[in-house]
C-alpha cells in the first residue's frame, strides 16, 4: 500500500523533474565559484586587533589582583598581632629571628649531628602545637594577659632550643677537630 503511494507521487510528478543535462564546462564553472566564494570567505574573516588581545590579558590581571588584595584584607590577623601594633612588632621580630636562627642550623646540618637537630626540630614542633593552641585560647579570653606572656614564653623558648642546637653543634665541632689534633706537650 505505501508503494501504490509512493509510485502515484511519483507520476504525478513526472513533468516537474529537471532531467536535462548540464552544457559543457558547467562543472569546472561550478567549481570555480565555489573556490572564489571559499577564498571571499577566508578574506571576510575578521582580524582580531592585537591590542584586544593584550587589553583582556591585562584586565584580567587586575582582576586577580584586585580578588588577592580584597581577600587578604579578609583575612583576620591572629597571634599577637591581633592585640596590638607593638605586639604585632614583637611577634615579627621572634619569628624573624626563630626563621634565621632555623637557617642557620640547617647550614650546620651534618650526619654527626643530625640525632641533635631532629630532636630539635620536634620540640619546635610541640611549641608550634602549642602556640596554635594559645592563639585559639587569646581569641576566646578576649586578650587575656596570661595568655599574651604565655604566646611571648612560647616564642622565647623556641628561640632558646635552636640557640642551645646551635651551641651543641658548635662543641661538637670543637670536640671533633681537637680529636683530629691532639696538644702534645
Amino acid at each position: 500500500m505505501e508503494t501504490d503511494k509512493i509510485e502515484e507521487l511519483f507520476r504525478n510528478l513526472k513533468d516537474e523533474f529537471d532531467v536535462e543535462t548540464p552544457a559543457m564546462g558547467h562543472q569546472q564553472r561550478f567549481l570555480d565559484r565555489l573556490n572564489l566564494k571559499n577564498i571571499t570567505k577566508v578574506d571576510k574573516i575578521p582580524k582580531r586587533k592585537p591590542y584586544k588581545a593584550f587589553l583582556s590579558i591585562a584586565a584580567s590581571i587586575l582582576i586577580c589582583f584586585g580578588l588577592f588584595v580584597f581577600l587578604q584584607n579578609k583575612m583576620e590577623v591572629s597571634g599577637l598581632a591581633s592585640v596590638s601594633p607593638e605586639l604585632s612588632q614583637t611577634q615579627d621580630f621572634f619569628t624573624t629571628a626563630i626563621n634565621s636562627e632555623l637557617k642557620k642550623i640547617n647550614a650546620e646540618r651534618s650526619p654527626e649531628n643530625e640525632v641533635l637537630i631532629s630532636d630539635a626540630l620536634k620540640q619546635m614542633e610541640l611549641l608550634e602545637k602549642n602556640y596554635e593552641r594559645l592563639k585559639i585560647d587569646l581569641k576566646e579570653s578576649g586578650h587575656d594577659k596570661r595568655v599574651i606572656y604565655a604566646m611571648i614564653s612560647n616564642f622565647q623558648s623556641r628561640i632558646d632550643i635552636l640557640e642551645n642546637v646551635l651551641t651543641s653543634i658548635e662543641n661538637l665541632k670543637e670536640l671533633k677537630h681537637s680529636e683530629q689534633n691532639p696538644m702534645t706537650l
